[in-house]
């Protein structure tokens, strides 16, 4: 069963540009290390999927895994060797829309050379390049000069 939204308002949406750099969602804040994306894309819900599963099945059990990102915009398709026209396709599948800068698979619990190998992993199933990043430890805030 693939992961999708359980309603939606709209059956159908339009495709949009992906332009642009992630604003939101741009740093690691629930684990220790992360898989942040470095070019824009669609990840289908079952890209998301293998990418999970090849992370868990490497950690073996150890750590948690969090996945920031969720596949909330339906995509159309025609039928094969259908003529033009008659309206726009029924939705196929779901995907999440992804920018550069987007963290997207988020470890903690396990050391940081098996959070980097299960990130890798996983980097090998989504259709976007990415890197690894680690959380930042300082706490942020702007100095003030008087």
């Amino acid at each position: 069963m693939p992961v999708m939204p359980k309603r939606t308002k709209y059956r159908k949406m339009q495709k949009g540009r992906n332009r642009g750099i992630a604003t939101r969602g741009n740093v690691v804040n629930e684990g220790e290390y992360g898989l942040q994306a470095t070019t824009a894309g669609w990840i289908k819900s079952n890209q998301i999927e293998a990418a999970r599963v090849a992370m868990t099945r490497y950690i073996k059990r150890g750590g948690k895994v969090w996945i920031k990102i969720f596949p909330d915009k339906p995509v159309t398709k025609k039928p094969a060797e259908t003529r033009m026209g008659k309206g726009k396709g029924a939705p196929e599948y779901w995907v999440a829309v992804v920018k550069p800068g987007r963290v997207m698979f988020e470890i903690a619990g396990v050391t940081e050379d098996v959070a980097r190998e299960a990130l890798r992993l996983a980097s090998h199933k989504l259709p976007v390049l990415s890197k690894f990043v680690k959380r930042e430890t300082e706490v942020g805030g702007d100095k003030v000069e008087e």
